[in-house]
């Protein structure tokens, strides 16, 4: 079977560890497994994974610590699985640019679904098709590049699509709409957030 792409699980629990590695192993995808921060930067900077799955408390580096230099030095993106769900945990998954934040306990069958979408909208602006003439005015910045991404998933989600066919689509509005994708992106975003309003009719 194909491997789905390469993942990195940090978690200090060395049975939770085994559990989401066998699990994730047997959903498709090649899994990098670290019980403490160190290793998990070590083999993040080896393997470049295409997403990591995060615990949060731990001893040493916490995976705060390791979220942010994934995300500052390697450009990995990454989501947690964490115990915690008191504000302060939040507030800052949502600081750190997480792709989700998962609540344990969770069964793996529940888990590996939400690995395989937040790697797609993690990928999606690293496989995004060369543009057509006109169609990215300027380069993509950090927040652009999570819009696409964001949009990528939702038209995903929306349309049952592929990966490459969302990426597609966005690419395909964006020329209809005469906007390069960055921006088409962020229109389908802010209609989602109007829709999700409760003074919004149906």
């Amino acid at each position: 079977m194909r491997s789905k792409g390469k993942i990195l699980v940090l978690d200090d629990d060395r049975l939770v560890l085994a559990t989401l590695a066998h699990g994730l192993s047997q959903a498709g995808f090649e899994v990098l497994d670290a019980d403490n921060g160190d290793d998990a930067i070590l083999l993040a900077r080896q393997h470049r994974p295409g997403l990591a799955l995060l615990d949060i408390r731990m001893e040493g580096l916490s995976g705060f610590d390791v979220a942010a230099y994934l995300r500052d030095y390697l450009q990995i993106p990454f989501m947690f699985l964490s115990a915690f769900a008191d504000e302060k945990t939040v507030d800052k998954v949502k600081s750190l640019g997480a792709m989700a934040y998962l609540v344990k306990p969770l069964d793996i069958r529940q888990i590996a679904p939400a690995v395989e979408a937040a790697f797609a909208s993690g990928q999606a602006t690293q496989a995004v098709p060369k543009p057509a003439p006109g169609l990215l005015d300027s380069p993509i910045g950090a927040s652009d590049q999570q819009a696409v991404s964001i949009a990528t998933g939702v038209l995903m989600q929306r349309h049952g699509l592929t990966r490459q066919q969302a990426l597609a689509r966005l690419a395909q509005l964006a020329l209809v709409e005469h906007r390069n994708v960055a921006e088409q992106a962020a229109q389908i975003i802010e209609a989602l957030e109007l829709r999700a309003r409760p003074d919004q009719p149906d």
